[in-house]
């Protein structure tokens, strides 16, 4: 058995922070070894929760639509892994879901990245996300997503979350449409493009 293999077992066995959720411990998490694209998100919502399948929600629906990737692509964890902040769901609070656990990802990211040797571009969805893994973030999420040219050089790119709930702050900045998800396309088709 491969040592990512075990690790995402021992990963999906966590119980580490099973008193304060909710539902209950169900870490969701998916990598092959040969991924080429991280996704690192927030937490799981209850629909992930119940399907333990991640991005499978109406967030994810437009996650897709901004990458131009259809679901079977998406779930090809041979190239896409997907490791959120937090793997289980956090639970609720007044304006959402609660922020993602503190403990996963200094309990299980490192661990996982050093099994994902060939990572080319590691997208950063969410104010969670970029404050843990961007080398100097800006003061903002709009910044973080407006200097993606500089993350890129780290091998990041900041999105904002693609939540129904974030349609007002995507219609307030008309340059993410115009400036940024062109060329989030153009960086994720070259990963997958056959030479």
């Amino acid at each position: 058995m491969s040592s990512l293999i075990s690790l995402l077992e021992e990963v999906r066995a966590c119980r580490l922070c099973e008193a304060h959720l909710p539902l209950g411990p169900h870490p969701v998490v998916r990598a092959g070894q040969s991924a080429r694209l991280l996704i690192v998100g927030q937490a799981p919502g209850t629909r992930v929760h119940e399907t333990g399948i991640p991005w499978n929600d109406p967030s994810g629906d437009r996650l897709r639509d901004w990458l131009q990737m259809d679901r079977e692509a998406f779930y090809d964890e041979n190239q896409i892994a997907i490791i959120p902040m937090g793997f289980c769901y956090p639970g609720r609070g007044k304006g959402g879901d609660l922020p993602p656990r503190p403990e996963c990802a200094p309990q299980w990211h490192e661990r996982l990245l050093a099994e994902l040797p060939d990572l080319q571009l590691t997208l950063l969805v969410g104010q969670y996300a970029q404050k843990y893994y961007l080398p100097s973030p800006g003061k903002t999420l709009s910044d973080n997503v407006r200097d993606f040219d500089r993350a890129l050089q780290s091998g990041y790119f900041p999105l904002p979350h693609p939540s129904p709930r974030n349609r007002l702050w995507l219609r307030q900045r008309p340059w993410f449409e115009e400036q940024v998800l062109p060329v989030l396309r153009e960086r994720v088709k070259a990963l997958f493009v056959k030479p």
